[in-house]
């Protein structure tokens, strides 16, 4: 007699090729769904062949692997980096802005592969199961979600990594042979993030071994690198290494380059704890060597080229996209706005700006620029240019009144200030 198993539906899973995606995709298939596995290339070193081979021999019916670097830089990274984008003051949103380039290829496959369901291994805790989500309902309304760190007899079965490797070695699962860190890291393009285990301790000290994309600032070599990058609309569109002569010019290879200086020296290693869009605080730590460079360097040409109030603005923007990004709100109506508007913002936001990188940190050494608002002559101690200072002590006046009528009506304080 043939026993016919009815498939529940094609459910293209977020494959990482690790312990838990490889667990969720032979669960995924003992629930009777028909799985297609999608691993996203966004610059972490993976062997992305090996774990295509391990998704076929666990039961997946397709296995696609994307390479999303280049369309990572342009679509997601530069305009966090138009935006001065950083989140509660300091961290730099690279996982943040990784999860809706992720997650709109992920439904680009599950629409043409005609999959109703789409499934990924975030926990129930963190920002990541938002951020896939928001993205996945924006893109495809239709689309079912399968969250198995949700669902109880999921999670209920799986307590801790020793149930996660037991079951690996009963369903063949291969298992990995090396110890794993005593913490949990996510690494793309633009960063490596690290949390959990022994660093949920927010007192503990982070291991000296713990850094991968950085050297310690004390090991960085004793002479500085000097660039000079180059900016159109607000983005960077070349970089030179002025002393050894070496130009980026497209964008993956100029944040590729950007990543390998600031490494060297050891440039943009955080240590914080923020708040969770769900409600908790966590600590994380980052590295995100080319993402500070550039920050430090868009600043520069940014308030090179453009007007005060247009820049108070801004900024203003900026921390509303910063926070819409970190939420998992990328796709929406909102955020598309504000995208839109911070991109007006830049359209003369261009020129050169040359830097030093040595010992964790970048040093300003100067810029120019064709659309420039510094008037060198206007602002000159030696030369009085087109300004009478006279007509400062009329504008110190008329800023003077409200200060003035307040104190007078309401009396001074009493205590110092």
């Amino acid at each position: 007699i043939l026993t016919f198993i009815m498939s529940k539906g094609t459910v293209v899973l977020a494959y990482s090729g690790g312990l838990d995606t490889s667990c969720i995709l032979v669960w995924l298939k003992e629930q009777g769904y028909s799985v297609i596995a999608y691993l996203a290339n966004i610059g972490q070193d993976e062997d992305f062949e090996a774990a295509r081979k391990k998704a076929e021999s666990l039961g997946a019916t397709k296995v696609f692997i994307e390479d999303l670097r280049a369309e990572f830089v342009e679509d997601f990274i530069w305009p966090a980096i138009q935006a001065n984008a950083v989140y509660e003051d300091r961290y730099l949103l690279g996982t943040a802005v990784a999860r809706p380039c992720i997650g709109r290829r992920q439904v680009e496959i599950a629409r043409r592969e005609g999959a109703q369901f789409v499934s990924h291994g975030a926990t129930g805790k963190g920002n990541d199961q938002i951020r896939f989500e928001l993205t996945c309902y924006a893109l495809y309304p239709e689309v079912k979600i399968i969250a198995p760190w949700r669902i109880p007899e999921f999670y209920n079965r799986f307590r801790g990594r020793k149930d996660l490797m037991e079951y690996a070695q009963q369903h063949g699962i291969p298992v990995p042979v090396t110890p794993k860190a005593p913490w949990s890291m996510d690494a793309n393009l633009m960063h490596i993030s690290y949390e959990s285990g022994i660093l949920e301790n927010p007192k503990s000290h982070a291991p000296a071994d713990l850094y991968l994309m950085t050297k310690n600032p004390e090991d960085a070599p004793s002479a500085p690198d000097v660039l000079e990058i180059e900016f159109k609309i607000g983005v960077p569109v070349k970089v030179t290494n002025v002393k050894e002569g070496i130009s980026k010019d497209s964008p993956l290879d100029i944040f590729t380059y950007l990543n390998e200086i600031g490494g060297k020296h050891g440039v943009g290693r955080i240590d914080i704890v923020e708040n969770r869009f769900i409600g908790m605080k966590s600590r994380g730590i980052y590295e995100t060597p080319g993402g500070t460079i550039l920050l430090n360097v868009h600043l520069d040409i940014e308030a090179f080229t453009m007007d005060k109030e247009v820049r108070r603005v801004k900024q203003g923007l900026g921390i509303k996209f910063s926070e819409l990004v970190y939420n998992g709100f990328w796709y929406s109506p909102e955020c598309d706005f504000v995208r839109h508007c911070i991109a007006m913002s830049q359209v003369n936001v261009e020129g050169k700006v040359q830097l030093s990188v040595f010992k964790g940190q970048v040093y300003i050494l100067g810029r120019e620029s064709p659309k420039s608002l510094y008037n060198e002559e206007l602002v000159s101690m030696d030369v009085q240019g087109d300004y009478d200072p006279c007509d400062a002590s009329g504008f110190i006046r008329i800023n003077a009144v409200r200060l003035r009528e307040y104190h007078r009506l309401q009396g001074f304080p009493s205590i110092k200030q």
